[in-house]
């Protein structure tokens, strides 16, 4: 039996604890989360996804606000003599005692193909930048930032119109049997990690408030990347008050085969109609049971799903409705509050 530590945080790394707790080959001895946080109204600490599944199990948890410093939380770790700790967005750098302590290392799940998207928010840039393949790859952890030599990678494929919330799901469900197939074979001895080759490496830094901004002079493609990779967070401006934008479509004939069946038929329609020319940001069809259709800097954009300033999230038609949209109004870029 692999004796393990589980370190990890937020509901990314939940399939993996769950998948270890559940296979008779490993022996959970405890997890490392980062500290309860204060969320909600009544400002209570709330435990992290990881802790909540823990406690549901009864495994030993430890929360130190900074692991390198702790030396109580160190020496617990060293006693447990585990074989492997695997690490799933903990959310802290490990020292390198830390590293040393277990038999076959730490283990890492990272959500990219590595070197490709080293950092912090892999899947979202990923998005962002439109790419159709994207994967998980289990490394031994290093000092560095996801430069440790690489064990296993799996890939998956990205439709059009999914987004960060379904991608991430996916991808938790692949780590979690990527580190079940990576811990089984490094205890056998029949994996050779392979070094990164750093020339390659691209990086995924953290997320900041000018990322969620829209311009609509850009690209519809560019938008609609922009939109589900951030999601929820990504905002435009309309009547002078933001606009969230959770929901977007690209519309141009190089996506047509990518779209649901009742997208392509709203496509054909539009194509064709005669309209004049417009400015960015400018509506240009209320598509009905949809919603509003607007110009951007190349080709349209569909917003399917909105939250207006003091509402709740809505269906664009909803949204084209509640505010009696017309042909000819005007979307603003977002701007920094």
């Amino acid at each position: 039996m692999i004796k393990v530590i589980f370190w990890g945080t937020p509901q990314f790394a939940v399939p993996a604890l769950a998948r270890l707790l559940t296979d008779s080959r490993f022996d959970v001895l405890g997890i490392v989360t980062q500290p309860d946080k204060r969320r909600g109204r009544g400002n209570q600490l709330v435990p992290s996804p990881v802790k909540q599944l823990a406690l549901e199990h009864e495994l030993r948890v430890w929360q130190p606000a900074r692991v390198k410093k702790d030396a109580l939380t160190l020496e617990e770790l060293r006693s447990q003599q585990a074989d492997a700790f695997v690490v799933v967005a903990y959310g802290q750098i490990l020292s390198p005692e830390i590293l040393a302590m277990p038999r076959l290392g730490c283990v890492n799940a990272h959500g990219s193909l590595l070197p490709a998207y080293r950092g912090a928010a892999p899947i979202q840039w990923s998005l962002f930048n439109g790419d159709a393949v994207t994967g998980v790859t289990t490394m031994l952890t290093d000092a560095g930032m996801d430069t440790g030599p690489m064990l296993l990678k799996a890939s998956i494929s990205v439709e059009l119109l999914d987004d960060v919330v379904a991608v991430s799901a996916r991808l938790a469900a692949t780590s979690a049997d990527l580190l079940i197939e990576t811990l089984t074979k490094l205890d056998q001895g029949s994996i050779t990690p392979q070094p990164q080759e750093d020339k390659l490496a691209t990086y995924a830094r953290l997320l900041d408030k000018p990322d969620f901004l829209m311009d609509w002079e850009k690209p519809a493609i560019a938008l609609h990347n922009q939109v589900r990779a951030f999601i929820p967070n990504v905002v435009a401006q309309f009547r002078g008050q933001p606009l969230k934008v959770f929901k977007t479509v690209p519309l141009g004939t190089q996506y047509q085969d990518a779209l649901p069946a009742d997208l392509q038929m709203l496509l054909a329609d539009r194509l064709q109609r005669e309209t004049p020319s417009f400015d960015p940001g400018t509506i240009i069809l209320i598509a009905k049971g949809h919603g509003p259709i607007v110009q951007t800097g190349e080709d349209l954009l569909l917003l399917q799903s909105v939250q207006p300033a003091g509402k709740k999230q809505q269906s664009g038609w909803d949204f084209a409705n509640g505010l009696r949209l017309n042909v000819g109004d005007r979307f603003e870029n977002g701007v920094l509050v």
